[in-house]
C-alpha cells in the first residue's frame, strides 16, 4: 500500500470516529434529557480541554517557527478572530430559535448542526496534520491519528445527542455525526493537494487556533447553557469535568 493511500486512510478512521461517539443515542431514551445534559456538559468539557491543552498549544508553536517570540500573541489572536466570528455567525441567527428555549425540538436542532459545523471545521486542519505526520512518517501519523480518533468520540456525542432528542431518529444522529467526521479525510486531501503547496505548514498553525475560538465560543454558548437548562442543578458541571478527564487521561496515556 502507498504511503499516500495510508496517510488518507489514517485520516478517515480518525474522522469517523465521530460516528462511535453517536452510538450513545442507542442507550438513552428520546426524553430522557438528564443523559442529554450530562451528555452535552461532557462534550463541552472536552471541546473545552482540547481547545487549551491540546489544539492552542499546537498552533502557538507552529507560529513560533515563522514568527519566534510572537507566537503566543499571533495564537491569541487567531483564537479571539474565531470567537468573534463564532459570535456573529450566532447574531445571524433567528430569535425564534433560541436554544435555552427548553424542550424546542429547533433549538436542539439547531445546537447539534452548529456543533456538526464546528467540529466539521476542526476536523479539517486535524486532517491535513494526520496525513501530512503519515507522509513524512507512518508510526508517528498513525499514533496522530489514533489521539484524534479518540477526541472525536465525545465530538459525536456532542452532535447526536441533540439531532436525536429534537428528531427522534437514531438514523439521523449517526449519518449528522458521520458526516461531522468526513471533514477529517476532505481536510487531508484539500490541505495536501492546495492549501500546504500555497501557504506551507503556517496555514495549519492559523486554522487551528481559529477553530480553538469557534469550538470554546460554541461550548460555551451553546453547549453548557443547554445542558444546565436539560439537568438536574449539577448535572452539566459532573459531565464538564468528566468531559475534560477522558480527555485529560487519554492524552497522558499516549505520551507514555
Amino acid at each position: 500500500m502507498s504511503c499516500f493511500a495510508l496517510a488518507f486512510i489514517f485520516s478517515l478512521i480518525a474522522g469517523l470516529a465521530t460516528v462511535f461517539g453517536a452510538f450513545i443515542v442507542f442507550f438513552t431514551k428520546r426524553h430522557n434529557f438528564r443523559i442529554l445534559a450530562i451528555g452535552l456538559g461532557f462534550s463541552a468539557g472536552a471541546m473545552i480541554y482540547i481547545s487549551f491543552v491540546e489544539i492552542m498549544p499546537q498552533a502557538i508553536r507552529g507560529f513560533d517557527k515563522f514568527a519566534p517570540s510572537y507566537g503566543e500573541i499571533l495564537g491569541l489572536c487567531g483564537f479571539f478572530v474565531g470567537v468573534f466570528l463564532s459570535a456573529m455567525i450566532d447574531k445571524l441567527v433567528p430569535q425564534e430559535i433560541n436554544p435555552h428555549e427548553k424542550a424546542n425540538p429547533s433549538s436542539l436542532k439547531r445546537i447539534g448542526l452548529l456543533s456538526a459545523i464546528a467540529i466539521g471545521v476542526h476536523n479539517f486542519p486535524e486532517g491535513f496534520a494526520t496525513f501530512s505526520a503519515t507522509l513524512e512518517n507512518p508510526t508517528f501519523g498513525f499514533m496522530i491519528a489514533f489521539a484524534i480518533a479518540i477526541h472525536n468520540i465525545p465530538e459525536g456525542m456532542a452532535v447526536a445527542l441533540p439531532v436525536y432528542h429534537s428528531s427522534g431518529s437514531r438514523k439521523k444522529a449517526i449519518i449528522y455525526s458521520a458526516l461531522s467526521g468526513i471533514a477529517e479525510p476532505l481536510g487531508a486531501l484539500v490541505g495536501a493537494l492546495i492549501v500546504f503547496p500555497l501557504f506551507g505548514e503556517i496555514s495549519v498553525s492559523v486554522a487551528f487556533s481559529l477553530i480553538a475560538g469557534v469550538m470554546v465560543f460554541i461550548s460555551l454558548d451553546e453547549l453548557l447553557p443547554s445542558a444546565r437548562e436539560y439537568g438536574k442543578s449539577h448535572d452539566s458541571l459532573y459531565g464538564v469535568f468528566l468531559g475534560m478527564a477522558v480527555m485529560g487521561v487519554s492524552l497522558v496515556l499516549l505520551k507514555m
